[in-house]
């Protein structure tokens, strides 16, 4: 989806603009690791069926335990071998507290 898109596309900036690091190259690492689980990783990794209160966000879920903080949750949908990033966010995100 194309705001998935620009999301990652501008994480790195909002990561470094809200101070969470203290070099601009160290955001972008972070988000490039996020980028290659999703892009690599996530289809060898399990998923779950989403819980019905989170439907809108995406029929399945996976998660990356970017550090000790924070886990990612990147919502999917998936037809044979694809797989559609429909939503990510992660777990300070308040409404994410059922999964």
């Amino acid at each position: 989806m194309p705001e998935i898109e620009i999301f990652i596309n501008n994480l790195s900036d909002v990561l470094f603009k809200k101070e969470y690091f203290s070099f601009y190259e160290y955001a972008e690492n972070y988000v490039d690791q996020l980028t290659f689980f999703i892009e690599k990783e996530m289809i060898n990794f399990p998923h779950k069926a989403t819980p019905k209160a989170l439907k809108k966000f995406g029929s399945n879920y996976s998660f990356y335990k970017a550090n000790n903080r924070t886990t990612w949750y990147i919502f999917f949908e998936k037809k044979a071998n694809r797989y559609l990033i429909t939503y990510l966010t992660n777990n300070h995100f308040k409404d994410l507290n059922d999964l």
